[in-house]
Parts: structure tokens; sequence; C-alpha cells
């Protein structure tokens, strides 16, 4: 098994894919955000959401649904700032794991990854990086 990366190159492959599975991981899970409502604990993310608010209409009250699910439209996610940070967030895990998932493969093939290509791909994850992190900043 030849690989085209240096000692340093297969250490930032490994470590790649362990940032993205845990950025994709965060990702995924509903708890970026932990309170109480209707003194029931509650938590969700950019869209998913656990213990949530409906309103029973048979007996004319709001009622917490203590089950997790994601939003059932795209429109169903709260306000427009969390719809854009759940796009720029996926695509930020998007590229961190095409990136990792390369750089993994360069651990198996040679001639796979070049210097320009590893820049490139650097780059590339930077950009991912920064579109997961843009998130938690509010952005």
């Amino acid at each position: 098994m030849a690989s085209s990366l240096t000692c340093a190159g297969v250490i930032w492959a490994f470590l790649s894919f362990l940032c993205a599975a845990a950025s994709c991981v965060g990702f995924f899970m509903p708890y970026w955000l932990l309170g109480s409502q209707l003194e029931k604990s509650v938590s969700f993310g950019t869209f998913r959401r656990c213990s949530y608010p409906v309103r029973d209409e048979s007996r004319q009250m709001t009622v917490m649904v203590e089950q997790c699910g994601r939003y059932a439209s795209f429109q169903a996610i709260p306000s427009a700032e969390w719809r854009i940070c759940t796009v720029v967030t996926g695509l930020g895990c998007g590229l961190l794991l095409l990136v990792a998932l390369t750089a993994l493969m360069g651990c198996c093939v040679s001639e796979l990854i070049s210097r320009t290509v590893g820049r490139v791909a650097g780059g590339i994850q930077f950009l991912g990086g920064k579109c997961s992190c843009a998130e938690g900043m509010g952005v």
C-alpha cells in the first residue's frame, strides 16, 4: 500500500477526518441550545429539536411533545438566521468531509495528492472550517 503523503500528511489526514466527523456529528445533533419550557427540558439545533411545544386543538392548550425530530420543512426552521446557519454549516461539514476522505485515500494510493492538490485541499478545508465556525459566532 503506497502513499503519496509524508508523515505530516498522514497525521493531517487522520486529524482532518476526526475533525470532520466531529463537525458532522455536532451538526446532526439537536443539542446546540439547552433550556426549559413549560417545566420540561428542551434542546434544539439548526434543523432538529427535542421536547417542543405544539398546540392541542382538542384541549385548546399548548402541550410539550417529548421526542426528538427534525423540522417538517425547511421553512419550519424558526428564523431566517437559523435557515442560513443550517445551509452554511451543512456546506462547511460537506467540504470538511470531502477533503478528509480525499486525504485518507491519499494514504492508500500513490501519486493521488501532489503538493498543489494538498495546498488546494488545505484551502478548501480552511473555508469549510470557517463555514462550520461562522454559525457558532451568530453569523
